[in-house]
């Protein structure tokens, strides 16, 4: 039977992170001149640890590592998320022969599952068949081809995208404040978006220093890059950063003091 998921439905756990933040003792580091007992002794500077995020000075971070355990996110999620390759990722085998016990799950948006279409069958004959027809098939023809002795490794490459994993992804603070600036943002697909936002969500409660200010890029910049790719639903309610130098090089003319070397690189229409 078709194990079924839908959007949403997948799980985060976080292994480890937070408590102690390394973020300051690591920024004292390369600053102090006191011995090295004396800076790990120090006391947790939460003004240090500020400091670095507004400044943008990143380095330290990357001394504050996080473990998460994750399941029930589809393969299409897998792809996207390996991409990040400031990380580390221990991803459940899908060739280990697990003898027919392995469980043929899917995770998909309720409309790809629920839309049908008539399709022509090998014979020649028709049927309408949803997509939940079309995993559930994809699951008889792999469970009768371990019956028949076939290696999982080799049915496998026929197991559509939307059949789940189970992983452990490490990640530094660094690292990850990158990331939920590009998977958090509404242009990001829906499934890689809940995933960044669970993340997110007990990254903020385990170090709230390390991530008060973390989210979609828009969150930290004030703006959106996106320009011209911005979200329909942001558009009008996030300026872009076009539209934010505008109003910069606007109000720098107002005041009489625009430096057209400040604003205006090779290409532009001012010079």
């Amino acid at each position: 039977m078709l194990d079924e998921r839908h959007i949403g439905d997948g799980k985060v756990l976080l292994l480890a992170g937070g408590g102690k933040i390394f973020t300051d003792i690591a920024a004292r580091f390369v600053r102090s001149e006191r011995e090295l007992e004396d800076i790990a002794a120090s006391p947790y500077s939460r003004e240090i640890v500020r400091n670095i995020l507004s400044s943008g000075h990143r380095a330290a971070l990357e001394f504050d590592w996080f473990l998460f355990g994750v399941e029930g996110f589809s393969r299409v999620t897998e792809v996207q998320l390996v991409r990040k390759r400031h990380a580390s990722y221990l991803i459940k085998s899908g060739r280990a022969e697990l003898k027919g016990k392995r469980r043929f799950s899917v995770a998909w948006p309720r409309s790809v599952a629920d839309f049908s279409a008539e399709v022509t069958l090998p014979g020649g004959g028709r049927a309408r068949l949803s997509g939940r027809d079309l995993a559930d098939l994809s699951r008889q023809w792999y469970e009768a081809g371990l019956a028949q002795g076939l290696p999982e490794e080799d049915l496998r490459y026929l197991k559509p995208q939307a059949t789940t994993f189970k992983a452990i992804i490490g990640m530094n603070a660094h690292a990850l404040l990158d990331w939920f600036a590009i998977r958090c943002c509404r242009n990001a697909q829906a499934e890689i978006r809940d995933l960044a936002w669970k993340m997110l969500r007990l990254c903020r409660k385990a170090a709230p220093d390390l991530f008060a200010g973390a989210g979609p890029s828009c969150v930290g910049l004030g703006y959106c890059p996106e320009n011209a790719l911005q979200n329909a639903a942001c558009r009008g309610r996030i300026l872009t950063k076009e539209e934010a130098l505008a109003i910069l090089r606007q109000r720098e003319r107002a005041e009489g003091m625009a430096d057209p070397a400040v604003f205006n690189g090779p290409g532009s229409e001012e010079t």
